[in-house]
Parts: structure tokens; C-alpha cells; sequence
């Protein structure tokens, strides 16, 4: 049975450089790809495995060596008709599982038909609701992106409000990454780090399962 999982993350904004350093300070090896070469050579710098590549086109896919991953994560919601043909090239290349983040329910079912394994909609309402099936501890699990590496929604502790995110070095101490602050129906995806958090805000994490659990 394999142990080793391989990774690979397609479009590295806030979202996918989020998963894809948690993949990296997981201990699992991850190749990340974006098609601005910009954004790759900033995010080399804490991802080892970067590419500036069109994860459109087969041949690179081919050239990539998409074949070998075990689990490939989309981050490409603003461009939908690339993350449906990256979709269907990973899922023809034999990719077990493709998660793809999506920016409406109705990309969702788009991507869903032409072969996502799963789909994530973080920055939507529904998408929040969907996952309010809060433990009594304020703590849940919105999606599993590996056996190891879990998205959560978790409350802001009572110790924690009046703080800001630089202050509290949640990353540092629980290697958790926070991709998104939720405060009643308003989802932010655009965190200022030096704003003070509040009881009423909910963070969405990105961390270590095994991790995020001792937060409970």
C-alpha cells in the first residue's frame, strides 16, 4: 500500500500557495505550477518544486509528469475553462483524486461533470453554510484535501480577540495557515494581518489534521 502520497497544486493565489505550503511543511513533496512567472519565483521561496507552466495544454502536462501524482488541487476559480480542461487532463493522465476550487455553485457542477473528484467553494456563503455543522468545541472540518491535511473553520478564542494574526503567529505555533476570516454571512478572502480579530469572527484554516485536532 502507498504511503507517500504525491501532490501536485495548479495556480498559486492566496488559496492554492495556502495548500501548497502546507503540503510542504507536512513533509510531503508537492509540485506547485502557475502560468505567471512572477508569482512561481516568489512562491519558490518556501515551495522547493515550482514550475511556470500552462497546465492547459497536454503536452506539459505530459512533460510535468501529472501522471505520477496521487492528488492534484486546482486554484484556478477566476479562469473556469481552464480549471475544466486541467481538470480533464489530470483525470485522463490517471490522477486518483482532483479537488478543485470553484467560484459559484454552478462552476461546481460544471467541474463535477467533466471529472473533479471534489470541489470547494470557500469564498461562498453557501459554501460556509454548507459546512455549520459546528462541533460543541467551535471546530469543524470543511474539506479533507489529503489524509493529512485538512480545511477548518475554527472560532476565535477568547485569549485570542483584540489580537492580530502577526501578534498570535498561529502559523508558527500550530502551523496553521488562515486563508479566509468569516463574520456572519461576510466571507474575506483579502486578510489584513495587523487587524484586530474579534469573538464574532470564525478563521478558516489550512493545517495538519493531526494538528488542528490538539486545537480542539
Amino acid at each position: 500500500m502507498k504511503t507517500n502520497l504525491n501532490y501536485a497544486v495548479f495556480g498559486l493565489g492566496r488559496y492554492g500557495k495556502a495548500v501548497a505550503k502546507e503540503f510542504v511543511d507536512c513533509g510531503a513533496e508537492v509540485l506547485a505550477v502557475d502560468n505567471d512567472e512572477e508569482v512561481v519565483n516568489a512562491a519558490s521561496v518556501e515551495i522547493p518544486y515550482c514550475k511556470c507552466a500552462d497546465v492547459t495544454d497536454p503536452e506539459v502536462i505530459k512533460q510535468l509528469g501529472i501522471s505520477n501524482m496521487d492528488v492534484v488541487v486546482i486554484s484556478m476559480a477566476s479562469a473556469l475553462e481552464a480549471s475544466v480542461m486541467a481538470t480533464m487532463l489530470c483525470k485522463e493522465a490517471g490522477v486518483g483524486t482532483v479537488i478543485v476550487k470553484c467560484s459559484s455553485e454552478m462552476n461546481c457542477k460544471i467541474l463535477s461533470k467533466v471529472g473533479a473528484d471534489q470541489v470547494v467553494l470557500p469564498e461562498s456563503e453557501s459554501g460556509i453554510r454548507l459546512a455549520k455543522n459546528l462541533l460543541s468545541s467551535g471546530f469543524m472540518d470543511i474539506i479533507e484535501l489529503s489524509r493529512d491535511v485538512s480545511m477548518v473553520e475554527l472560532s476565535v478564542r477568547p485569549e485570542w480577540e483584540g489580537k492580530t494574526l502577526i501578534e498570535l503567529s498561529l502559523r508558527k505555533k500550530y502551523g496553521i495557515n488562515v486563508v479566509a476570516i468569516t463574520q456572519g454571512k461576510d466571507v474575506s478572502t483579502n486578510i489584513n494581518p495587523e487587524d484586530p480579530l474579534s469573538g464574532a469572527m470564525k478563521l478558516i484554516v489550512i493545517g495538519n489534521t493531526a494538528k488542528l485536532n490538539k486545537l480542539k
